[in-house]
């Protein structure tokens, strides 16, 4: 929705991107976000009392680590400030830009799934709309805003093949770890996702992807000239920055920029030899 402003040229249409920063209006939504989906659930039943009340416990004791009996009483009207509420609100808007986005995170792997669903989704829409440098997938704050992309990744890590989810969540972990980035084996670990794929099409858990993907474009589910890119790009991860061997000299040290790039691209790889099997399988 525009504003009159907008319209008239006289405020952007479009703010700044908001790339390892936080301005007031995008602190302010989140926080809202967090009210509507997490606090505000207090006074809706009895049985989320005990679950807000559990969620506390945890931020005194695995966030802030501090002693669990200087947790004060959850909410008072008159003296707010004072309350485990007042307390959190405080941090939030006293926190670094970064601390904001890992209060965040902690609380979607702390509250209950349908919590954790409501709340990736709405600060999604508000990461978005306040033009921030990131969004949460699965449960982790990662520095992706193409709608595309992050749809291509979160459709693989659905997947119901635990070896493919478990190399794509821990390439995602290695990637958006914002103290210490591992991207060259969240490369190594996205690569082992395609491999695990294909294994699991061919039926040999044994099989290398060069040997699997020579299978499967042998039956017509792929084109030869996708299994040729991607037999390149394995060799990429055998050859490049010692990604898949050790470390050389004058090897190059793979950015986030290539993490990003194999993560899409093998979660966009994997979606597509799965449906293309399906696609076989229903024609015989």
């Amino acid at each position: 929705m525009t504003l009159f402003s907008q319209r008239k040229g006289i405020t952007p249409l479009k703010k700044e991107f908001q790339r390892e920063s936080m301005d007031i209006e995008l602190r302010n939504r989140l926080w809202s976000v967090l009210k509507i989906t997490v606090w505000d659930k207090y006074s809706e039943q009895e049985y989320n009392r005990e679950i807000v009340h559990g969620i506390l416990d945890a931020i005194w004791f695995n966030y802030f680590k501090i002693p669990l009996d200087t947790r004060p009483k959850y909410y008072d009207a008159y003296s707010q400030e004072q309350t485990a509420y007042g307390k959190c609100r405080r941090y939030f808007f006293d926190a670094k830009w970064y601390e904001v986005y890992d209060f965040i995170e902690f609380l979607i792997k702390t509250i209950p799934s349908p919590w954790a669903n409501e709340l990736r989704d709405f600060c999604n829409a508000i990461l978005e709309k306040e033009n921030a440098a990131y969004r949460i997938l699965e449960d982790k704050v990662t520095e992706i805003t193409d709608e595309t992309e992050i749809a291509a990744i979160e459709d693989a890590l659905e997947i119901n093949i635990e070896p493919v989810a478990n190399h794509l969540k821990r390439s995602l972990e290695l990637m958006s770890d914002r103290k210490e980035p591992d991207f060259r084996n969240s490369i190594k670990e996205s690569i082992s996702a395609v491999e695990a794929c294909c294994q699991n099409i061919v039926g040999n858990p044994k099989a290398t992807l060069g040997d699997a993907l020579k299978k499967i474009k042998a039956s017509a589910i792929i084109h030869p000239a996708l299994e040729k890119g991607f037999s390149a790009i394995y060799g990429y991860t055998s050859d490049s920055g010692g990604i898949r061997h050790a470390l050389t000299d004058g090897d190059e040290i793979p950015s986030y920029a290539d993490a990003k790039f194999m993560l899409v691209a093998c979660s966009s790889f994997i979606n597509y030899l799965l449906t293309k099997t399906a696609e076989a399988s229903s024609r015989k």
